[in-house]
């Protein structure tokens, strides 16, 4: 080793003397640093907190727009509103009392599209809560009993089937023998059920012929049409009643735009399945925005002297 190995620089001396008169990290140092928090990670916005409008592509939130029934507050559109959420709208607390609902649906046809029918069941009602698509029962609209059925587009687009129409044309039954006003509130995209076959379309003729023993025994019957209101539903109950009401905006028709438009091959007037096109055209009566709907048709009732 050469002399000036041996030797080291001052700055090289200083240093060394800095790291040794440096205190070493003490256990309590060391435990300190391991609780020390780190950076707050960002927090992001709650998921389904907010919610866009199909009608006019606001963004709003979702807590206000449940205040107002589910009703959007820039454009009035009329959201989606389950069966379950109808009875809460509509009936007095505690009147409402369901009927049938021990009715279960089978699969008599062995029916499968992309999945068995009989699963297409089970799955469906585990996610909606429901067992078919139709609630039927009774209970008080401003102190007046009435027999109401609520059909739910959650459910295979509240199409059709065996149990829909078994409650409906059983509840149209009880309606008539109770001496009842009939309230049915349509929410049906599906039409009559295709997994079911002729027994789906059956049920189209039944609960329209209990409709007309209900209204030959002198009955009420208003039918409440909301968004969507189509196919099998459209062509028999739904358009039946003494009082046809629609909420805003609603679709309602038999076949779809599209399918209309190549068959007929005819040019077709814009919005001409909305409640609105209806309205003026006399297929409706009247257009009812949902927070009205109670009360109005408590009216209806009393005017009519249901």
């Amino acid at each position: 080793m050469t002399h000036r190995q041996a030797i080291k620089t001052g700055n090289e001396a200083e240093a060394d003397a800095a790291q040794t008169r440096r205190p070493s990290a003490s256990p309590r140092d060391s435990a300190a640093d391991s609780c020390r928090p780190g950076p707050r990670p960002k927090r992001g916005v709650p998921e389904g907190l907010w919610l866009k409008c199909d009608g006019c592509r606001a963004t709003i939130y979702r807590k206000e727009a449940e205040q107002m029934l589910n009703v959007c507050p820039q454009c009035g559109f009329h959201w989606y509103v389950s069966a379950r959420q109808r009875v809460e709208q509509l009936f007095d607390p505690g009147t409402f009392e369901e009927w049938d609902g021990q009715l279960r649906p089978t699969d008599p046809l062995g029916f499968t599209d992309k999945k068995p029918y009989a699963g297409r069941i089970v799955s469906e009602q585990r996610r909606t809560g429901l067992s078919d698509a139709a609630l039927t029962g009774t209970g008080m609209i401003r102190a007046r009993r009435v027999a109401c059925g609520i059909t739910d587009s959650s459910f295979i687009m509240g199409s059709m089937g065996s149990v829909v129409g078994e409650r409906l044309t059983r509840l149209v039954e009880r309606a008539t023998s109770q001496r009842l006003p009939l309230i049915i509130i349509s929410a049906s995209g599906g039409g009559a059920r295709m997994h079911e076959g002729i027994l789906s379309l059956m049920q189209m003729a039944k609960v329209s012929a209990a409709l007309a023993r209900y209204s030959a025994a002198g009955g009420l019957f208003i039918s409440v049409l909301t968004n969507p209101t189509m196919g099998g539903v459209a062509a028999s109950f739904a358009s039946l009643g003494d009082l046809v009401f629609a909420e805003p905006r609603a679709l309602i028709g038999f076949a779809g735009p599209r399918t209309i438009k190549a068959t007929i091959r005819v040019e077709l007037p814009p919005g001409f399945q909305t409640s609105e096109f209806l309205l003026e055209h006399g297929f409706i009566d009247r257009i009812i925005a949902r927070k009205d709907l109670k009360s109005e048709l408590a009216r209806a009732i009393d005017y009519c002297g249901g």
